[in-house]
């Protein structure tokens, strides 16, 4: 894929320094997301949570790693509830229920590995 598809599609451009909590604003009441790559392999997305908001409880059949880059927000794997904030990462194992809610405004990167 070229870069002119891949921006065509919303995707980030390549070979450039981006500000990935940029990428995406927060909306009141809302949560909102924008793909960066997405491939066969996995996908990379940033989201955006205004406090309070969150992702119901679900599974996904892929592991899923999230890095927070702003704000705090309560992760829930299985029944284990974590604390997160700013810097920090979080595993969400393949077949495992999880849930976010955003204790702030909060922002993170999601990288899903399809494999």
């Amino acid at each position: 894929m070229t870069t002119q598809q891949a921006q065509a599609r919303g995707e980030i451009p390549g070979a450039d320094v981006l500000r990935l909590a940029e990428l995406v604003t927060y909306q009141e009441g809302s949560v909102v997301s924008r793909t960066l790559l997405k491939r066969v392999t996995g996908t990379v997305t940033v989201f955006a949570f205004d406090e309070g908001q969150g992702l119901s409880e679900h599974t996904a059949p892929f592991d899923a790693l999230v890095y927070v880059l702003e704000g705090s927000a309560e992760i829930t794997v299985g029944s284990k509830l974590l604390q997160t904030k700013s810097g920090e990462a979080v595993l969400l194992p393949a077949n495992q229920p999880h849930a976010v809610k955003a204790h702030t405004r909060f922002k993170m990167l999601l990288t899903m590995i399809r494999s």
